[in-house]
């Protein structure tokens, strides 16, 4: 076991920085990705806590009502009560998402930002995230559409027809259905 007294809180920190992992359990199934959640990350964090004599803790407020916003901060504290280090998240809260009465809403905003402020404490790199990297379909923006009767579209179906694969095509071109199902029978 490691020698808690010796270690200020900062090495600590450092040392659980480098030691973390916490598995991404949930599958965002819109995006098709997993994902790791605020309490993915705080199960992770209990071994720690007896490793390193320490505690960590999540405190959370309104910070402006129209519109809301939240903030995180998520603090480790050393057991002797005495050092703490702070991260802070702020994340507004958004009540046109459809499908999700108020409470939710707040209570989406908030694991949000208790997962960011903890991110920010530990270093979490959010870019190997599919949550932080992912388009949600965006990306297709940049696409053309592929019209019926164009040259392109002749192009296309010269593609398929010499043994070519639909999903090249619909990484070049974005797609109506009756497009497809044409490209499909030729």
């Amino acid at each position: 076991m490691e020698n808690k007294t010796a270690q200020s809180l900062h090495e600590k920190l450092s040392k659980i920085q480098k030691e973390f992992k916490a598995n991404k359990s949930k599958f965002n199934s819109f995006g098709k990705y997993n994902f790791r959640s605020a309490e993915d990350i705080l199960e992770a964090l209990k071994p720690f806590n007896e490793k390193y004599g320490v505690s960590f803790t999540i405190l959370e407020s309104l910070i402006c009502e129209n519109p809301p916003v939240l903030k995180s901060i998520a603090t480790i504290l050393d057991n002797n009560g005495i050092n703490e280090i702070s991260a802070t998240a702020i994340v507004g809260v958004d009540l046109q998402q459809k499908g999700m009465q108020v409470p939710q809403q707040f209570g989406s905003a908030s694991s949000y930002g208790k997962k960011y402020a903890l991110g920010n404490l530990l270093l979490i790199d959010d870019t190997q995230d599919a949550d932080a990297t992912n388009t949600h379909g965006k990306a297709d923006d940049d696409k053309k559409w592929l019209n019926l009767n164009t040259p392109e579209f002749k192009k296309a179906v010269d593609y398929i027809n010499s043994g070519g694969s639909i999903d090249v095509i619909e990484k070049k071109y974005k797609l109506a259905s009756a497009t497809k199902e044409a490209l499909l029978k030729k």
